[in-house]
């Protein structure tokens, strides 16, 4: 089934990255050609993909009037993988595996931000659940401003059970939860092959997902608001356990 992808960061990664199936793409008539639009249509042309101008308003009600900026991608279904491929990619670029695991959020835009910041951050591998979850939808693609299209993402039955068999393979997985019994986060050391699991916006880590966890870590927060939403937390982790790498 062809999947439509929207927004100009999203379109141009999925041309760049040539992972999917790429069937045609279509301009609005009304916008200029120029800047990240010239990218688009030279990026298409170079991979023998037919391009289309069509009016903004077709646009409008094949998209439901999303934010597309101008541009649409008719593309094949997203192109999973399997847990082996991104720790075979660890060992591809010589180092400890850095993997993310999202135990069932459902929010289109902070699966997007961590995404974004995964990709950032060169993780080898996204693991997420295919049921009751959000999986790596045209919405979720372009809230990660395409950021999907550059990296491996696998999704799991049971969770828990990805985390064990991680775990027999030498990663650790940290869970981010606020805690009592967590450590503190700029105080732990994560630099170590590493798993780190973000829960649910809300309802966090499930029991089950917790309880596998090798440890816990929370953020410090002098403020009042009760916590951090799921991908800003995640996002400030990934970020921090990267660059303990590099002390």
């Amino acid at each position: 089934m062809a999947e439509l992808l929207y927004g100009r960061n999203a379109v141009r990664e999925a041309l760049r990255a040539r992972r999917r199936q790429i069937h045609r793409l279509h301009v609005s008539s009304g916008v200029q050609e120029t800047g990240v639009i010239a990218e688009i249509v030279k990026l298409a042309e170079e991979a023998n993909v037919p391009v289309q101008r069509v009016e903004r308003q077709v646009l409008d009600r094949q998209l439901r009037e999303a934010n597309h900026q101008g541009v649409m991608l008719e593309t094949g279904p997203y192109p999973y993988v399997e847990l082996e491929d991104c720790l075979a990619l660890a060992v591809e670029r010589k180092e400890p595996a850095m993997l993310l695991l999202l135990d069932h959020l459902q929010d289109p835009q902070n699966i997007g931000t961590l995404l974004r910041t995964a990709e950032v951050v060169g993780v080898h591998g996204v693991a997420m659940p295919g049921r009751r979850a959000a999986e790596i939808t045209p919405a979720v693609v372009n809230a990660s401003s395409g950021a999907t299209e550059h990296l491996r993402v696998v999704l799991v039955g049971n969770l828990s059970q990805t985390i064990a068999e991680l775990q027999k393979g030498g990663v650790w997985v940290v869970g981010l939860e606020e805690d009592e019994s967590a450590q503190d986060f700029d105080t732990a050391d994560l630099n170590m092959p590493l798993g780190l699991v973000v829960g649910a916006e809300g309802a966090g880590l499930a029991r089950l997902v917790r309880e596998r966890c090798d440890f816990m870590v929370r953020l410090p927060m002098a403020g009042r608001v009760a916590s951090l939403n799921a991908a800003v937390a995640g996002s400030i982790a990934l970020y921090g356990a990267w660059r303990q790498r590099f002390k």
